[in-house]
């Protein structure tokens, strides 16, 4: 698409405007990098077991930052239910009516992060932020307090050009649970509509092609998590007087999971479905080196690479309760329990995905094994719907912020509340954005944050602003 095709809305931003974003964005950076490392010294992590004072000083640290701006009427922390009386994490929340006929735009991430796994496997703390090159390193760094302060800095940027006294509407919700399935999500849209209803929404969350090349988020494939339990016996037995004849559990696991994927390594589920896309050129060897692929490992499946990765269904088994090696006896285990992470293809419904599964599951359990499933995670596939006038102001800012076009990708992870912001705001486009490359690690030891990435993501956001506010 050339610059002469783009819609009215998304024409190029006055010379002038831009040369003054961009000088307020780059005048701004320093700060918004100390802000980013404060945030990344406070270990917010939102699963059970760890401690949520942690989750709710985020909290505060980030509310502090958007009041600091001084262009919202109103800042708060808030919590919704989960369920019945249990209260998710702490998100903030800040709003600011449109005037005059402008949009409104609401700017999404989350201040929460993943546990930081082994302290060892890190070449330096967690967090502690540490500047190594060109690269922030630390847990959330990435994903996804840049995020956070993506937003801060484009509003602190475009309020510096612009002024206080401008016209377009503009939400902020700083979600604390995203890490943990964003299980309050859909109860604090209800609760909270009138504040987060909006035009556009920035959801700063996803990755860029590369660290010179920009994407817009177009599909998103959606999961199914679950634990299941395969028991065979009533209780453990000795190896040596039973084996060969008792089938012990982890057996009946092993042929069991085993049904999940065909020869190649595709998913073999009757019922699960793939999306036909079109997908960017995307080498084997630049396959092997993000993915970490060892000596001689093979791809799985079947298909481009990447709509193996954005448009097919995948199964992952991502934890196994058994006994450990170090803790090993001669008996036949009588249950064996895992952890199964299952991605959905765009245009799938979670739901029938699951049912598809466990009837397979069920289906296949060999030996009269008995099947327990609980802990069902649901969360639906995505397509984003890039017709309209904020997408392509999106593209547009992006090009003027990176010096080239944004390239549309897919994601193999998912984004589950994605879903549940368009059945809120069915009219709203989704512009899913990010801070992240595909060196960023994120959920992984050694998090970091491209700080090239960064400048050009604050920019980008800051020109959409820009756009929004100038829309005849």
């Amino acid at each position: 698409m050339t610059d002469s095709d783009l819609p009215v809305s998304a024409e190029a931003s006055s010379p002038s405007t831009n040369e003054a974003m961009k000088d307020a964005v780059q005048a701004g950076l320093p700060k918004a990098i100390a802000d980013l490392s404060n945030l990344v010294r406070i270990p917010s992590v939102s699963w059970d077991g760890f401690d949520p004072s942690t989750v709710a000083a985020s909290a505060e640290a980030v509310k502090a930052l958007i009041e600091g701006l001084g262009v919202f009427e109103t800042v708060e922390i808030s919590r919704a239910a989960i369920d019945g009386e249990k209260l998710g994490q702490p998100a903030v929340l800040a709003s600011r009516a449109a005037r005059n006929g402008k949009p409104t735009i609401l700017l999404y991430a989350h201040h929460d992060v993943q546990p930081p796994g082994n302290d060892e496997e890190w070449d330096s703390s967690p967090f502690e932020p540490t500047i190594r090159g060109d690269r922030l390193y630390g847990r959330g760094a990435a994903d996804d307090k840049a995020g956070v302060l993506a937003h801060v800095a484009a509003i602190r940027a475009f309020s510096t050009v612009f002024g206080d006294d401008f016209d377009l509407g503009l939400a902020v919700f700083i979600e604390g649970e995203e890490e943990f399935g964003s299980r309050s999500f859909k109860n604090f849209l209800v609760k909270h509509r009138d504040q987060l209803a909006a035009d556009a929404i920035v959801v700063a969350d996803s990755d860029n092609w590369n660290t010179t090349t920009p994407a817009l988020t177009v599909t998103l494939r959606g999961n199914v998590t679950f634990q299941l339990k395969v028991s065979t016996l009533d209780h453990a037995s000795h190896s040596g007087m039973f084996g060969g004849a008792a089938p012990d559990a982890m057996l009946a696991t092993i042929k069991l999971l085993g049904t999940l994927w065909d020869s190649e390594g595709a998913v073999a589920v009757e019922g699960l479905t793939s999306h036909d896309m079109e997908t960017p050129e995307y080498s084997d060897q630049l396959f092997r080196e993000e993915a970490a692929l060892l000596d001689g490992v093979t791809a799985i499946g079947r298909g481009t690479i990447l709509s193996r990765m954005w448009a097919q269904p995948s199964i992952t088994v991502t934890g196994i309760d058994a006994p450990t090696v170090i803790n090993a006896s001669n008996t036949l285990a009588a249950a064996v329990t895992v952890k199964v992470s299952a991605r959905i293809a765009p245009g799938q419904e979670a739901k029938d995905a699951f049912a598809a599964i466990e009837r397979h599951l069920r289906g296949n359990a060999p030996f009269g094994a008995h099947l327990d499933i609980s802990d069902v995670d649901l969360g639906n596939p995505f397509l984003v719907d890039t017709s309209g006038p904020s997408v392509a102001d999106a593209r547009a800012a992006m090009r003027e912020a990176w010096g080239v076009d944004p390239v549309d990708t897919g994601i193999g992870g998912s984004i589950p509340f994605v879903s549940d912001l368009v059945e809120q705001f069915p009219n709203a486009e989704i512009l899913v954005t990010g801070v992240e490359d595909p060196d960023s690690r994120a959920h992984s030891p050694n998090e970091s944050l491209h700080l090239g990435v960064f400048h050009r993501a604050i920019l980008t956001e800051a020109i959409l602003l820009a756009k929004l506010e100038t829309r005849a």
